[in-house]
C-alpha cells in the first residue's frame, strides 16, 4: 500500500491563505493561535499519522477486531498506536482547559482529525465517538459528573461511546425499549444496543457508555427517552476503575469495511442490572444526545474527505508508476497518468477533496465563532450557518466519498479490485459513511424540512446572498480563467436559488415534493458550496501569482488556480442536471404501486 502523507500544504493554504486562521485569532482565546503554533501542530500530527497509524491500517483491515471469551482484541499495533496518540496529548486538543484540554479551536482540531481518519479510518473512529461523548457531558452533565469523567475522557485515558439504536428501532429512536429503573442515587439499565462503535476494546482502561433508555413511567415516543452514563467499570472513591458493571459485548458485527473497528452488540443488565447515572433531567435524553450527534455528523463529513484524500494519494502515486498504453506524444509504454481519462479521474478526486476541505474548515470556523465570538449577533449568525452546513458536510462529503474512492479503484484498473493493493479498502471503508450517524436521507430531509422550510428559508437565504456577493466580487477580476469560474459559479448559485424558492413554495404543502427532492437539493447545495470555496481559493491564488516575488511557490499556486478552474468547468455544470429532478422528479415517485416495485 502507498504510504500516507498528510496534505499539510493544502491545509495551510485553507487556514492561512483563505484567512480562516486570521478570523480564529479574533475570537476569545484566539490571540494565542499563532501560525507557528499551527504549523507545529500540523507537522507533529502528520508524523503520527504517517509513521504510526497508517502502517497498521491495511493489516488491521485484514486481521479484524475479534471477540475472545468476552474480551475484544483490536488488531495488532492498535493498542500501541493508541498509547502514542494519548501520550502525545492529541485527544485533548479541542477541549476545555478546565478539564485538562488544550482548548485549541475546532478549526485547527479538525485539520488534525482529518489526518487520523485518512491514515487509519477504523482506528480514528474511537477518538470521534469519545469526542462526541465529551461534548455531550460538557453541555449537559452535572458538575460532579464533569469532574469525574471529563479529565479522563479528554486525556484519552478513558473512552466514550454513543448507545442509541436497538434491533427493532433503526433510525426511529421512538422505538427504543431499553429500560431504566430508579434507585436511590442511580438507575438500573436493562436492554440491548446494536452498532456500538468501540463498545468494547483493549485500548483504554475504562469505557464510558452514554445510553438512551426509558424510565418506567416515561411517555411514549421520543419524549420519553433519557440519557445515562453507564461505565464499563464503576469508578471507586478515588475515581479509578472499580467493580465491573453489568454490561458486556455479546457479539461483533461482520462488516463490509472498517474491520479494525469493533462494532458491538451490547447487553445491559443480564444480571442485577447495569448501574447508570442520569445526565440532566429525565425525558430529555434525545435533546442531549443531539449535542453528541451533531458533533459526530460533522466528524463523519471529515471522514468522507479523509477517505477521498487517502484514495487520491494512492491512485495518483500508482498512476505515476504504472506503465501501459501509448501517450499522446507517442511514448510507449507510458505512465498511465499521461492518459486523458486517468487525468480526468485524478483531477476530479483532487478538486473534490480541496473543495470539501475548504468547506469543512469554513464550517468549523463558524462552530468556533458560535462559541467564542464576543458579540451575540455574530454567535447567532454562526450558529445558523453551522446548522445549515452540518447536513451538507455530513451528506455531500460522504456521498462523494463513496463515488470518489470507487474512482480510485478505477484508476488502478484490475489491480484496484485486488485486495493487496489496498485501493479497495478505501472504497469499502467509505461505504458506511453515508449510513451511520443518521443516513444521508435523514441529512437531506433535515436540510430541506428543518433548515429550509421550517426556517422559512432565512438562514439558507442569508447564505445564498453571500454567494451572490462573492460573484459580484469576481466581476471585478480580470482574466479568462476568473471569468469562467465566475460564470459557472453564478449559474450554479442561480440553480440553488431557484431550487430553494421552489421547495419553499411547494414543499410545505406536498411532503413528497420536499422529501423526494431532498437528496438532489443536498447535492446541489454541496456542489455549489464547494464551488464557492474553490472560487475563493482561485482569488487568493491569483493574487499570490500577480503579486510576484521569488518567495512564493508559484507552482503550488498555479496548481490551486488550475484545480479551481477544473472544478468550475467539470463539476459545477453538474448542478444544471439537478434542476429537473428537484422540480419535477417527485411527481413520479408513486406512479408505481408498492407491490409492483
Amino acid at each position: 500500500m502507498v504510504p500516507y502523507n498528510a496534505p499539510i500544504a493544502d491545509m495551510r493554504f485553507v487556514l492561512k491563505d483563505l484567512g480562516l486562521l486570521g478570523q480564529v485569532q479574533q475570537l476569545h482565546g484566539g490571540e494565542e493561535i499563532t501560525p507557528d503554533l499551527v504549523e507545529a501542530v500540523l507537522e507533529e500530527a502528520g508524523k503520527l499519522a504517517r509513521d504510526v497509524l497508517a502502517p497498521i491500517n491495511h493489516a488491521g483491515d485484514r486481521q479484524h477486531s475479534r471477540l475472545e471469551n468476552g474480551v475484544v482484541r483490536t488488531p495488532d499495533g492498535y493498542a500501541e498506536a493508541y498509547r502514542a496518540y494519548v501520550e502525545g496529548g492529541w485527544n485533548s486538543v479541542p477541549f476545555e482547559a478546565d478539564y485538562g484540554g488544550q482548548d485549541l479551536p475546532w478549526t485547527i482540531a479538525t485539520a488534525v482529525q482529518e489526518m487520523w481518519q485518512s491514515a487509519n479510518l477504523a482506528f480514528g473512529l474511537c477518538p470521534i465517538l469519545n469526542q462526541g461523548a465529551v461534548e455531550a457531558l460538557q453541555a449537559h452533565g452535572s458538575e460532579a459528573q464533569k469532574q469525574l469523567y471529563l479529565p479522563r475522557m479528554i486525556s484519552g485515558e478513558w473512552t466514550g461511546t454513543m448507545n442509541l439504536t436497538e434491533p427493532q428501532a433503526g433510525s426511529d429512536l421512538s422505538q427504543v425499549k431499553t429500560r431504566a429503573e430508579r434507585r436511590e442515587d442511580h438507575y438500573r439499565i436493562r436492554g440491548q444496543k446494536i452498532y456500538i462503535t468501540y463498545g468494547e476494546h483493549d485500548l483504554a482502561e475504562n469505557i464510558v457508555h452514554l445510553v438512551l433508555a426509558r424510565c418506567d413511567d416515561a411517555p411514549e415516543g421520543v419524549k420519553g427517552i433519557s440519557l445515562f452514563i453507564v461505565p464499563k467499570f464503576l469508578p471507586d472513591e478515588t475515581g479509578a476503575p472499580g467493580q465491573r458493571n453489568d454490561v458486556r459485548c455479546v457479539s461483533l458485527e461482520r462488516k463490509l469495511g472498517i474491520n479494525g473497528s469493533p462494532t458491538c452488540v451490547m447487553a445491559y443488565g443480564d444480571d442485577e442490572g447495569a448501574v447508570g447515572y442520569l445526565v440532566g433531567e429525565e425525558n430529555r435524553g434525545l435533546e442531549y444526545m443531539f449535542t453528541m450527534m451533531n458533533n459526530a455528523r460533522l466528524a463523519v463529513g471529515v471522514q468522507g474527505l479523509a477517505a477521498v484524500e487517502r484514495a487520491y494519494q494512492q491512485a495518483r502515486d500508482y498512476a505515476r508508476e504504472r506503465r501501459q498504453g501509448r501517450a499522446i506524444d507517442g511514448t510507449y509504454p507510458a505512465a498511465i497518468i499521461r492518459h486523458a481519462d486517468i487525468r480526468r479521474m485524478l483531477m476530479t478526486m483532487r478538486a473534490y477533496s480541496e473543495a470539501m476541505r475548504a468547506l469543512i474548515l469554513d464550517a468549523m470556523l463558524m462552530q468556533d465563532t458560535a462559541r467564542r465570538h464576543p458579540e451575540e449577533s455574530y454567535r447567532l449568525y454562526a450558529k445558523r450557518r453551522v446548522g445549515v452546513l452540518t447536513p451538507v458536510v455530513k451528506g455531500w462529503c460522504t456521498d462523494m466519498a463513496v463515488e470518489l474512492t470507487s474512482m480510485g479503484v478505477q484508476v488502478h484498473g484490475g489491480m484496484g479490485y485486488i485486495e493487496e493493493t489496498g485501493a479497495a479498502q478505501h472504497f469499502r471503508d467509505s461505504r458506511i459513511l453515508p449510513i451511520y450517524e443518521g443516513t444521508n436521507g435523514i441529512q437531506a430531509n433535515d436540510l430541506v424540512g428543518r433548515k429550509l422550510i421550517r426556517d422559512g428559508g432565512e438562514a439558507i437565504g442569508e447564505y445564498i446572498d453571500e454567494l451572490h456577493a462573492l460573484i459580484n466580487g469576481l466581476n471585478e477580476r480580470g482574466g479568462e480563467d476568473m471569468a469562467i469560474i465566475r460564470r459557472q459559479l453564478a449559474l450554479a448559485v442561480d440553480h440553488l436559488d431557484n431550487a430553494t424558492g421552489h421547495l419553499l413554495e411547494h414543499g410545505a404543502e406536498n411532503p413528497d415534493a420536499a422529501h423526494g427532492a431532498a437528496a438532489y437539493y443536498m447535492r446541489l447545495f454541496g456542489l455549489t458550496a464547494g464551488g464557492a470555496m474553490m472560487a475563493r481559493a482561485a482569488i487568493v491564488a491569483q493574487d499570490k501569482l500577480d503579486g510576484g516575488g521569488e518567495e512564493i511557490d508559484r507552482g503550488f499556486y498555479e496548481a490551486k488556480l488550475a484545480t479551481a478552474l477544473f472544478y468550475a468547468e467539470n463539476i459545477l455544470p453538474l448542478s444544471a442536471g439537478l434542476v429537473t429532478p428537484i422540480a419535477r422528479g417527485p411527481a413520479s415517485l408513486r406512479a408505481i404501486p408498492d407491490e409492483a416495485l
